[in-house]
């Protein structure tokens, strides 16, 4: 009786614990599809949904003889998925504030830590945000609004800011202006 109360007692145990890893994977994924009813009012969507399955695809892509494709793919190698969703419009006001925020409430969530914050009249607002899980980033988000465009990254996995300006151009993240970190020289 007693074992079987220690089994049953295990199983609880594990189910809760491979529960709660799988969350913590998800968590760094963004919900997004709140935002498809904006695609009637843009000139321009793109839509980008590369999970895991594909990222190893897509990383069998890339030359090994290139070094420059050769880094992205060790970068794209950890990665559990990158997904964008941009709308671009004709005119201002195409977008709510409960739009952005129904972003921004998911990026305040547990682990989520906002790095960057750029709020510019002339190029618009730029928000980069890390999930952390203890010491390692398992996720990035960058969120860019200005009055015609709304622009969602999300890349999932393990992240290295150092590399991550190699995805620029890449897999329709665009080009936003991270730049690696400069190597110091001892004069």
């Amino acid at each position: 009786m007693k074992s079987l109360f220690h089994t049953k007692l295990l199983i609880v145990l594990l189910l809760v614990v491979t529960s709660a890893l799988v969350t913590k994977a998800q968590d760094s994924r963004i919900q997004m599809s709140s935002l498809d009813h904006l695609a009637v009012k843009a000139n321009q969507t793109v839509d980008v949904n590369v999970d895991e399955r594909l990222m190893r695809m897509a990383a069998k892509l890339f030359s090994d003889q290139d070094a420059d494709e050769r880094e992205v793919k060790k970068l794209v190698a950890g990665l559990k998925g990158i997904y964008v969703k941009s709308f671009q419009f004709d005119a201002s006001g195409q977008y709510t504030d409960a739009d952005v925020e129904s972003i921004r409430t998911q990026l305040r969530g547990p682990g989520w830590t906002r790095l960057v914050n750029v709020i510019s009249k002339k190029d618009g607002n730029l928000e980069v945000y890390l999930l952390f899980h203890g010491e390692t980033a398992g996720g990035l988000a960058v969120l860019h609004t200005d009055e015609k465009e709304l622009t969602i990254v999300n890349i999932v996995g393990p992240v290295n800011l150092d590399k991550l300006a190699q995805l620029e151009g890449q897999f329709g993240i665009p080009e936003l202006g991270i730049e690696p970190e400069k190597t110091k020289t001892k004069n």
